[in-house]
């Protein structure tokens, strides 16, 4: 065998110190999640029987394409219809536009329900799941009066089990709320979340403010539950503004406490129509409109 030269010999040695001298590898910060902005379908279904919007699908997913809406959600009634999770498919893959969830709600605290309740729920996230769908946000049922102990017990029971049932089928489910759930200093809130301490949340901006809750405060006291929220806005006559920025809710602060306990969840706006109120324009206007102020106010 050759002896090797100096001059390999050294050029040996100093390829075996190069990785000495190779700084190591930068450990990256993940990128944050964006933040997703998408709507839900109330305005459409507010004032049709049962809430079906069967015959206007192809309009809505249509008006939500042109307003720049990354999602949807519907309504548990929007699922009802046979053929209702092929054509939602069909539309959505049309626009674009996928649907996130669905809202569901029921008389949770009544017991006498739950298998009712229970059985439904299964049946709405089996097409959850078919739809590629995400989150359920549930309501727990006005009794028109304060829960007995018993009846917050029964309504806890219920919605663990529905939990549970939603998560075998890939589908989070979260608490969204009206006024009810957060009257009377958040007594029914307060007496869910004793039972279920984990539960997360997905809050009204706008009925939180029509209970008279800081929505920037109700964002603060609960951040470690907040994983989406519903954006709709609200006048100080306590009528809803036909459009996100058209109220007086202050997004301003609503962003700020968003970015203070740093959600990385998903935004739905959620327009509503009160009481004899005449739209001065098309839906998909609003929406264009609602989505443009949240870019420019709240940076999503």
């Amino acid at each position: 065998m050759a002896k090797p030269t100096r001059r390999k010999l050294l050029q040996s040695l100093a390829a075996l110190a190069l990785p000495a001298c190779v700084p190591p590898p930068q450990t990256l910060e993940p990128e944050p999640r964006r933040v997703r902005v998408g709507a839900h379908i109330w305005v459409y279904a507010a004032d049709r029987p049962r809430h079906d919007v069967s015959g206007i699908l192809g309009q809505i997913f249509s008006d939500m394409a042109y307003a720049g809406i990354e999602f949807l959600e519907v309504m548990h009634t929007t699922l009802e219809p046979p053929g209702a999770v092929d054509r939602i498919l069909e539309l959505s893959d049309k626009h674009g536009v996928p649907v996130i969830g669905a809202s569901y709600s029921a008389p949770m605290w009544d017991a006498t329900r739950h298998e009712e309740i229970f059985e439904y729920a299964d049946r709405l996230f089996d097409k959850l799941r078919r739809l590629g769908a995400e989150l359920v946000g549930v309501s727990a049922g006005d009794a028109g009066r304060k829960k007995t102990e018993a009846e917050l017990d029964a309504q806890a029971d219920i919605l663990r089990r529905i939990r549970y049932r939603a998560s075998v089928n890939g589908i989070r489910l979260v608490l969204h709320n009206h006024t009810y759930e957060i009257r009377d200093d958040e007594y029914d809130l307060r007496g869910t979340l004793q039972r279920i301490p984990d539960l997360q949340l997905g809050p009204d901006i706008g009925w939180l403010a029509a209970a008279g809750v800081d929505p920037a405060d109700f964002l603060r006291r609960y951040a470690e539950r907040i994983v989406y929220a519903h954006l709709r806005d609200r006048k100080s006559d306590g009528s809803w503004a036909e459009a996100l920025g058209e109220g007086d809710i202050d997004y301003r602060a609503v962003s700020d406490a968003l970015k203070e306990i740093q959600f990385s969840g998903d935004l739905a706006i959620e327009l509503a129509h009160s009481p004899g109120f005449r739209p001065t324009r098309p839906l998909r206007e609003s929406f264009k409109i609602s989505r443009d102020y949240v870019r420019k106010t709240m940076g999503h």
